[in-house]
């Protein structure tokens, strides 16, 4: 459970850098730094959210879908 509100919690940051970088791109017509620095963020959020993703699918306390398991092929039934 708490894993699920990291993931969220750190998607939102994601989005509010994402689009904090749109907002100074346009109000500082590219002459500033702080574009650089919101993308800067944004990557960083990035990377962590994937290392704990990894790790949880590593660890077992994040399981895949259904779609991500391979299949297991089932012999036929001898008559």
């Amino acid at each position: 459970m708490w894993i699920k509100v990291i993931v969220l919690a750190l998607l939102a940051l994601m989005l509010y850098s994402l689009f904090s970088g749109l907002f100074f791109l346009v109000k500082d017509r590219g002459q500033g730094s702080r574009t650089l620095r919101a993308l800067t963020a944004r990557i960083s959020i990035w990377v962590v959210l994937f290392v704990l993703l990894c790790a949880g699918i590593y660890t077992g306390v994040i399981t895949p879908s259904n779609s991500l398991r391979p299949t297991t092929v089932q012999s036929p039934v001898p008559r």
